[in-house]
Protein backbone atom coordinates (compact mmCIF):
# COMPACT_ATOMS: atom_id res chain seq x y z
CA UNK A 1 0.00 0.00 0.00
CA UNK A 2 1.53 3.35 -1.06
CA UNK A 3 1.26 6.68 0.80
CA UNK A 4 -1.73 7.85 -1.28
CA UNK A 5 -3.66 4.65 -0.55
CA UNK A 6 -2.98 5.04 3.17
CA UNK A 7 -4.18 8.65 3.13
CA UNK A 8 -7.33 7.66 1.26
CA UNK A 9 -8.00 4.79 3.64
CA UNK A 10 -7.61 7.12 6.60
CA UNK A 11 -9.89 9.69 4.98
CA UNK A 12 -12.74 7.22 4.46
CA UNK A 13 -12.37 5.51 7.84
CA UNK A 14 -15.73 5.90 9.62
CA UNK A 15 -15.74 8.22 12.62
CA UNK A 16 -16.07 6.66 16.03
CA UNK A 17 -19.53 7.10 17.50
CA UNK A 18 -19.93 9.62 20.30
CA UNK A 19 -21.02 7.69 23.36
CA UNK A 20 -22.23 8.72 26.80
CA UNK A 21 -23.10 6.79 29.96
CA UNK A 22 -25.56 7.37 32.79
CA UNK A 23 -28.39 5.86 34.79
CA UNK A 24 -31.74 5.56 33.04
CA UNK A 25 -34.00 8.36 34.25
CA UNK A 26 -37.44 7.18 33.13
CA UNK A 27 -39.45 4.14 32.06
CA UNK A 28 -38.77 4.72 28.38
CA UNK A 29 -35.01 4.51 28.88
CA UNK A 30 -35.38 1.35 30.96
CA UNK A 31 -37.55 -0.13 28.22
CA UNK A 32 -34.83 0.61 25.66
CA UNK A 33 -32.30 -1.24 27.82
CA UNK A 34 -34.69 -4.17 28.21
CA UNK A 35 -35.19 -4.35 24.44
CA UNK A 36 -31.43 -4.48 23.94
CA UNK A 37 -31.20 -7.24 26.52
CA UNK A 38 -33.87 -9.25 24.70
CA UNK A 39 -32.10 -8.79 21.38
CA UNK A 40 -28.83 -10.10 22.80
CA UNK A 41 -30.00 -12.81 25.20
CA UNK A 42 -32.95 -14.23 23.28
CA UNK A 43 -32.06 -13.25 19.72
CA UNK A 44 -28.35 -14.02 19.75
CA UNK A 45 -27.89 -16.48 22.60
CA UNK A 46 -31.21 -18.33 22.48
CA UNK A 47 -32.24 -17.71 26.10
CA UNK A 48 -35.74 -18.77 27.11
CA UNK A 49 -37.23 -15.59 28.54
CA UNK A 50 -40.68 -15.40 30.09
CA UNK A 51 -41.57 -11.89 29.01
CA UNK A 52 -44.87 -10.04 29.33
CA UNK A 53 -44.11 -7.66 26.45
CA UNK A 54 -42.86 -9.08 23.12
CA UNK A 55 -39.21 -8.24 22.50
CA UNK A 56 -38.59 -7.07 26.07
CA UNK A 57 -36.49 -8.84 28.73
CA UNK A 58 -38.08 -8.09 32.10
CA UNK A 59 -38.24 -9.91 35.42
CA UNK A 60 -39.20 -9.25 39.04
CA UNK A 61 -35.83 -7.65 39.83
CA UNK A 62 -36.06 -4.87 37.25
CA UNK A 63 -38.36 -2.62 39.26
CA UNK A 64 -35.90 -2.70 42.18
CA UNK A 65 -32.83 -2.07 40.05
CA UNK A 66 -31.16 0.95 38.56
CA UNK A 67 -30.23 0.64 34.91
CA UNK A 68 -26.92 1.91 33.59
CA UNK A 69 -27.03 2.69 29.87
CA UNK A 70 -24.53 3.68 27.21
CA UNK A 71 -26.10 5.70 24.44
CA UNK A 72 -24.95 6.63 20.94
CA UNK A 73 -25.42 10.38 21.09
CA UNK A 74 -25.76 10.69 17.31
CA UNK A 75 -28.44 8.04 16.79
CA UNK A 76 -29.94 8.24 20.29
CA UNK A 77 -29.85 4.43 20.55
CA UNK A 78 -29.05 2.57 23.77
CA UNK A 79 -26.08 0.35 22.87
CA UNK A 80 -24.95 -1.04 26.22
CA UNK A 81 -26.43 -1.70 29.63
CA UNK A 82 -25.88 -3.07 33.13
CA UNK A 83 -28.52 -3.73 35.77
CA UNK A 84 -27.53 -2.56 39.27
CA UNK A 85 -29.12 -3.77 42.50
CA UNK A 86 -28.19 -1.74 45.60
CA UNK A 87 -27.81 -3.28 49.07
CA UNK A 88 -30.89 -1.33 50.23
CA UNK A 89 -33.14 -2.78 47.53
CA UNK A 90 -31.55 -6.22 47.85
CA UNK A 91 -32.95 -6.32 51.40
CA UNK A 92 -36.43 -6.02 49.85
CA UNK A 93 -36.20 -8.39 46.90
CA UNK A 94 -33.04 -10.43 47.55
CA UNK A 95 -30.10 -10.78 45.20
CA UNK A 96 -30.63 -12.40 41.80
CA UNK A 97 -27.54 -14.51 42.52
CA UNK A 98 -29.29 -16.07 45.52
CA UNK A 99 -31.44 -18.02 43.07
CA UNK A 100 -28.27 -19.68 41.79
CA UNK A 101 -25.95 -19.76 44.81
CA UNK A 102 -25.99 -20.08 48.58
CA UNK A 103 -24.49 -16.71 49.58
CA UNK A 104 -24.29 -17.37 53.34
CA UNK A 105 -20.57 -16.62 53.53
CA UNK A 106 -21.10 -13.17 51.99
CA UNK A 107 -23.65 -12.20 54.63
CA UNK A 108 -21.25 -9.78 56.36
CA UNK A 109 -20.67 -7.89 53.07
CA UNK A 110 -24.34 -7.16 52.32
CA UNK A 111 -24.46 -3.55 53.57
CA UNK A 112 -21.66 -2.71 51.09
CA UNK A 113 -22.42 -5.25 48.33
CA UNK A 114 -23.84 -4.18 44.96
CA UNK A 115 -25.05 -6.79 42.46
CA UNK A 116 -24.60 -6.25 38.76
CA UNK A 117 -26.12 -8.31 35.98
CA UNK A 118 -27.84 -8.48 32.60
CA UNK A 119 -24.77 -6.87 31.04
CA UNK A 120 -24.89 -6.67 27.27
CA UNK A 121 -23.67 -4.58 24.36
CA UNK A 122 -25.19 -4.05 20.92
CA UNK A 123 -23.27 -6.17 18.36
CA UNK A 124 -22.16 -3.08 16.41
CA UNK A 125 -20.63 -1.47 19.53
CA UNK A 126 -18.59 -4.27 21.09
CA UNK A 127 -15.47 -2.25 21.48
CA UNK A 128 -13.22 -1.21 24.32
CA UNK A 129 -14.87 2.22 24.36
CA UNK A 130 -18.33 0.88 25.23
CA UNK A 131 -17.02 -1.46 27.92
CA UNK A 132 -14.85 1.29 29.42
CA UNK A 133 -17.87 3.60 29.68
CA UNK A 134 -19.93 0.92 31.41
CA UNK A 135 -17.12 0.36 33.92
CA UNK A 136 -16.73 4.09 34.47
CA UNK A 137 -20.44 4.33 35.12
CA UNK A 138 -20.22 1.50 37.65
CA UNK A 139 -17.26 3.20 39.33
CA UNK A 140 -19.14 6.47 39.65
CA UNK A 141 -22.12 4.63 41.16
CA UNK A 142 -19.93 2.82 43.69
CA UNK A 143 -17.99 5.92 44.68
CA UNK A 144 -21.06 8.14 44.92
CA UNK A 145 -22.80 5.72 47.26
CA UNK A 146 -19.81 4.51 49.27
CA UNK A 147 -20.14 0.83 48.32
CA UNK A 148 -17.12 -1.50 48.39
CA UNK A 149 -18.00 -4.76 46.62
CA UNK A 150 -19.46 -5.80 43.27
CA UNK A 151 -20.99 -9.23 42.78
CA UNK A 152 -22.50 -10.95 39.78
CA UNK A 153 -22.95 -14.12 37.75
CA UNK A 154 -20.54 -14.22 34.81
CA UNK A 155 -21.91 -16.48 32.09
CA UNK A 156 -20.20 -19.02 29.84
CA UNK A 157 -22.16 -20.50 26.94
CA UNK A 158 -23.12 -24.18 27.15
CA UNK A 159 -23.73 -24.53 23.43
CA UNK A 160 -21.25 -27.44 23.42
CA UNK A 161 -22.97 -29.18 26.32
CA UNK A 162 -20.84 -27.56 29.01
CA UNK A 163 -17.38 -28.92 28.18
CA UNK A 164 -15.92 -25.46 27.51
CA UNK A 165 -17.37 -24.11 30.74
CA UNK A 166 -16.01 -27.00 32.80
CA UNK A 167 -12.61 -26.65 31.15
CA UNK A 168 -12.47 -22.91 31.75
CA UNK A 169 -13.39 -23.35 35.40
CA UNK A 170 -10.69 -25.99 35.82
CA UNK A 171 -8.12 -23.67 34.25
CA UNK A 172 -9.15 -20.60 36.26
CA UNK A 173 -9.54 -22.37 39.58
CA UNK A 174 -6.73 -24.91 39.45
CA UNK A 175 -4.36 -23.74 36.73
CA UNK A 176 -0.96 -22.08 37.09
CA UNK A 177 -2.70 -19.02 38.54
CA UNK A 178 -5.81 -19.61 40.60
CA UNK A 179 -8.51 -16.95 40.68
CA UNK A 180 -10.46 -18.64 43.46
CA UNK A 181 -11.48 -16.43 46.35
CA UNK A 182 -10.33 -17.03 49.92
CA UNK A 183 -12.45 -19.68 51.63
CA UNK A 184 -14.40 -17.12 53.65
CA UNK A 185 -15.93 -15.74 50.42
CA UNK A 186 -16.94 -19.06 48.86
CA UNK A 187 -20.50 -19.60 47.64
CA UNK A 188 -22.17 -22.82 46.57
CA UNK A 189 -24.29 -23.51 43.44
CA UNK A 190 -27.86 -24.63 43.95
CA UNK A 191 -27.86 -26.37 40.56
CA UNK A 192 -24.19 -27.26 40.06
CA UNK A 193 -22.66 -27.78 36.66
CA UNK A 194 -21.81 -31.53 36.65
CA UNK A 195 -18.07 -31.01 36.35
CA UNK A 196 -17.14 -34.67 36.83
CA UNK A 197 -19.27 -35.68 33.82
CA UNK A 198 -17.71 -33.09 31.50
CA UNK A 199 -14.37 -32.69 29.79
CA UNK A 200 -12.04 -30.42 31.69
CA UNK A 201 -9.30 -30.14 29.10
CA UNK A 202 -11.26 -28.79 26.11
CA UNK A 203 -9.81 -25.76 24.32
CA UNK A 204 -11.97 -22.72 25.05
CA UNK A 205 -11.68 -18.96 24.85
CA UNK A 206 -12.47 -16.97 27.97
CA UNK A 207 -15.43 -14.59 27.38
CA UNK A 208 -14.13 -10.98 27.18
CA UNK A 209 -16.25 -9.80 30.11
CA UNK A 210 -14.87 -12.48 32.44
CA UNK A 211 -11.36 -11.78 31.20
CA UNK A 212 -11.82 -8.11 32.05
CA UNK A 213 -13.11 -8.91 35.53
CA UNK A 214 -10.19 -11.20 36.31
CA UNK A 215 -7.59 -8.79 35.00
CA UNK A 216 -9.06 -6.12 37.24
CA UNK A 217 -8.62 -8.36 40.29
CA UNK A 218 -11.93 -10.22 40.61
CA UNK A 219 -12.26 -13.49 42.50
CA UNK A 220 -14.22 -16.56 41.42
CA UNK A 221 -16.13 -17.54 44.54
CA UNK A 222 -16.80 -21.18 43.76
CA UNK A 223 -17.95 -23.74 41.20
CA UNK A 224 -20.28 -22.71 38.37
CA UNK A 225 -24.05 -23.07 38.47
CA UNK A 226 -26.12 -24.19 35.51
CA UNK A 227 -28.77 -21.70 34.38
CA UNK A 228 -31.22 -23.70 32.23
CA UNK A 229 -33.17 -20.65 31.02
CA UNK A 230 -30.10 -18.99 29.55
CA UNK A 231 -28.31 -22.32 28.90
CA UNK A 232 -25.17 -20.95 30.50
CA UNK A 233 -22.73 -21.93 33.22
CA UNK A 234 -22.56 -19.02 35.64
CA UNK A 235 -19.42 -18.24 37.61
CA UNK A 236 -19.90 -16.33 40.88
CA UNK A 237 -17.71 -13.23 40.64
CA UNK A 238 -16.76 -10.85 43.46
CA UNK A 239 -14.79 -7.63 43.02
CA UNK A 240 -13.43 -5.67 45.96
CA UNK A 241 -12.95 -2.10 44.77
CA UNK A 242 -10.06 -1.73 47.23
CA UNK A 243 -8.05 -4.45 45.49
CA UNK A 244 -8.67 -3.52 41.85
CA UNK A 245 -5.37 -4.00 40.04
CA UNK A 246 -3.62 -0.65 39.55
CA UNK A 247 -3.12 -1.42 35.84
CA UNK A 248 -6.89 -1.49 35.38
CA UNK A 249 -7.90 1.10 37.97
CA UNK A 250 -8.43 3.61 35.14
CA UNK A 251 -11.56 1.66 34.23
CA UNK A 252 -12.91 2.56 37.67
CA UNK A 253 -12.10 6.24 37.40
CA UNK A 254 -14.51 8.88 36.13
CA UNK A 255 -13.00 11.98 34.52
CA UNK A 256 -13.60 15.12 36.57
CA UNK A 257 -15.29 18.12 34.93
Amino acid sequence: MDALDRRLQKAIKPARPKLSVGLATDKDEILEAQRLRYRVFAGELGAKLSNRIPGVDEDIFDRWCEHLVVRDDDSGEVVGTYRILSPVNARRVGYYSEGEFDLTRLQHLRPRLVEIGRSCVHPDYRSGATIALLWQGLSHYMQSNGYDYLMGCASISMADGGHAAASLYQRLAHGEKSYLSPLEYRVFPRCPLPLAALRQDAPADLPPLIKGYLRAGAWICGEPAWDPDFNTADLPILISIARVDSRYAKHFQVPQN
